[in-house]
């Protein structure tokens, strides 16, 4: 799963049609609930479901943190309140574009530097950069996805925890080589 495919074996099939809201995240834990996205409006309200679902962790993978979804106040709120009513709550951000950091303002990398001990922004190594995909996962349960980030086609599960680790330790290993580089030092000052 290195070139940026989703898997979509692992999904079950679309129990929802497409533009339909997401399920809210009942009790009944069971099922999965896959949504297939296919506009920004819809992928804004997926990004912000599954924001709403973390708990503890919060991983993002993305080319420059797009501002048409992590510079919005509706995903903006979501993490300040992740963040600042959970005591051991963390977002980790991995961008494989750092370019856009220096260049435009974007009030989620404000966050960040007021949060440094709760928000985490690394540039991806060298080769997870040539990665053709974006996604948020929360926790180890749920998860949107895009093949392409330059467009919003995707798919959207808030319970589908094997999809979700097999993601989640793809993230974690780059998540490891990457350090905070000089670029991203800058932008965070």
């Amino acid at each position: 799963m290195t070139t940026g495919e989703l898997d979509f074996t692992r999904f079950a099939q679309r129990t929802s049609a497409p533009g339909a809201a997401l399920p809210e995240n009942s009790g009944s834990l069971e099922q999965n609930q896959i949504r297939v996205i296919s506009s920004l409006e819809e992928m804004r309200a997926a990004v912000e479901a599954v924001a709403a679902s973390a708990q503890r962790l919060m991983s993002i993978y993305t080319p420059d943190l797009e501002p048409d979804l992590y510079d919005q106040n509706g995903f903006l709120d979501i993490m300040k309140r992740f963040v600042l009513a959970r005591r051991f709550a963390k977002a980790r951000v991995l961008l494989s574009d750092t370019t856009r950091l220096l260049r435009d303002n974007n009030r989620f990398i404000a966050m960040g530097r007021r949060l440094t001990s709760c928000i985490d922004i690394r540039p991806a190594v060298a080769g997870a950069r040539q990665r053709a995909c974006a996604y948020l996962i929360a926790d180890d349960r749920a998860i949107v996805y895009r093949v392409h980030p330059d467009r919003w086609d995707g798919v959207a599960d808030l319970n589908n925890p094997p999809v979700v680790r097999q993601y989640l330790d793809e993230f974690d290993e780059i998540w490891q080589a990457s350090s905070p580089d000089e670029v991203a030092r800058q932008s965070l000052r």
